[in-house]
């Protein structure tokens, strides 16, 4: 007679990377059921100052923290993989199936998330040029992961990939084309992990396929972008060669006549790297009123500060021209979806970007709207021709996934 042993259970973890400058966050989830296990941040890598926090998730144990000098990032993640070993969670676990990277930019040629290889790397280098703040970072923490685990599958998750089905219409600038083409110039997105992610959980929301449903996606943060999503693709966004086009944000500019910045050259004598900064770090909500914190923004405005309300007022303003136009694009639109740290807290943002497009279908209930959940939840009373939602991302989450299925169909 016989014995059978049954096979072991095919691998289900996840970590996913999401490499900073000087941070590197992390999440380690079961995708069997999508279950967070362990989650943390290490940040001011390369300073006597480095901090850990971690959270072991699965067993409901109290975060741990840990400080002193975090020399750089293969530094930073041989302590990421002590802690979860700690929690019986180790890197060298078989049932790691897979790390899964955020990486900021992949151009035209990355659509979807890709295995990563030196191919691959080599091509996520040559974007640095139209990425140079986010790309480099994304590189250190892939090279790192995969001399830890070089047997693993890598995952790269990008930003852009989301966007990359938008019309040549929507994608192109109006310049010459050759100039254009030579140097990569042209709208490419951003936030698009967590736009696909909320566009999907709208539709969910509504009871319907994504593929029936028309989606505004309000993503509001320190860093803001809007999407229109026909159908579960997307069609155009707000954000375009880098995140510094579009909505007013914590402390970037948004839209501005390109010519501002020839008029500093030419008459602020500043130089280039000194106006990127400017515009990148040093405008937005904290250029116009010194804070970028939307809630302190709001408490100084109740306080009666006329500084910190036009500051809000032309954040509303941007915000309100961008649903009209996205409606314009859409034709019809289904729901309104607001996202990330403003979008899922602030209700009074909220409130003011619907005032006054009562004619497009759009309102909000004001009792569902002072509301706080930490599910998606509709925020329209039941008569209004265009469902708005609140809808929290969650791109860790997206980024798993994507990771899970593209290895598991490879497997």
């Amino acid at each position: 007679m016989s014995s059978t042993h049954p096979s072991p259970a095919p691998a289900s973890r996840v970590l996913v990377l999401n490499s900073g400058s000087s941070s590197v966050k992390y999440q380690l989830l079961d995708m069997r059921d999508e279950r967070r296990l362990a989650a943390g941040l290490v940040e001011r890598i390369g300073e006597q100052t480095s901090r850990l926090k971690h959270s072991p998730l699965h067993s409901g144990g109290e975060s741990r923290e840990r400080t002193g000098p975090i020399a750089d990032h293969e530094a930073a993640l041989k302590a990421v993989a002590e802690e979860l070993a700690a929690d019986g969670l180790g890197l060298d676990s078989p049932e790691l199936a897979a790390i899964g990277h955020r990486v900021v930019h992949g151009g035209k040629h990355f659509t979807a998330p890709t295995v990563i290889d030196d191919t691959v790397l080599a091509e996520i280098e040559r974007l640095i040029p139209v990425a140079p703040l986010h790309n480099p970072a994304n590189l250190t923490g892939i090279r790192t992961a995969r001399a830890l685990r070089p047997d693993l599958p890598q995952v790269a998750v990008f930003d852009t990939a989301f966007h990359t089905t938008m019309p040549e219409a929507a994608a192109r600038y109006a310049i010459d084309v050759e100039t254009a083409d030579e140097h990569r110039i042209r709208r490419y997105g951003f936030h698009g992990t967590s736009h696909a992610y909320v566009s999907r959980a709208t539709a969910k929301l509504l009871g319907k396929d994504p593929s029936e449903v028309n989606v505004i996606v309000l993503h509001l943060g320190n860093g803001a972008s809007a999407s229109a999503v026909r159908g579960g693709r997307c069609v155009d966004t707000s954000m375009g060669l880098t995140p510094l086009e579009g909505l007013v944000m914590g402390t970037r500019s948004g839209d501005m006549d390109p010519a501002v910045i020839f008029h500093l050259m030419r008459v602020g004598g500043m130089s280039a790297d000194e106006i990127d900064a400017l515009l990148n770090k040093k405008s937005g909500l904290i250029g116009l009123c010194g804070d970028n914190d939307m809630r302190e923004i709001r408490r100084r405005i109740d306080e009666g500060d006329e500084q910190a309300q036009l500051a809000f007022d032309i954040y509303i303003h941007r915000l309100k021209k961008y649903i009209g136009a996205y409606y314009a694009v859409l034709g019809r639109v289904d729901a309104i979806a607001f996202t990330a740290g403003v979008g899922e807290n602030a209700a009074p943002v909220r409130e003011a970007a619907v005032a006054g497009l009562e004619e497009l279908g759009l309102a909000i209930d004001g009792e569902l709207n002072a509301v706080r959940a930490d599910e998606p939840r509709l925020i329209s009373p039941e008569y209004a021709r265009v469902a708005v939602a609140v809808v929290p991302t969650d791109e860790e989450l997206e980024i798993a996934t994507q990771t899970y299925a593209l290895v598991a169909k490879k497997s």
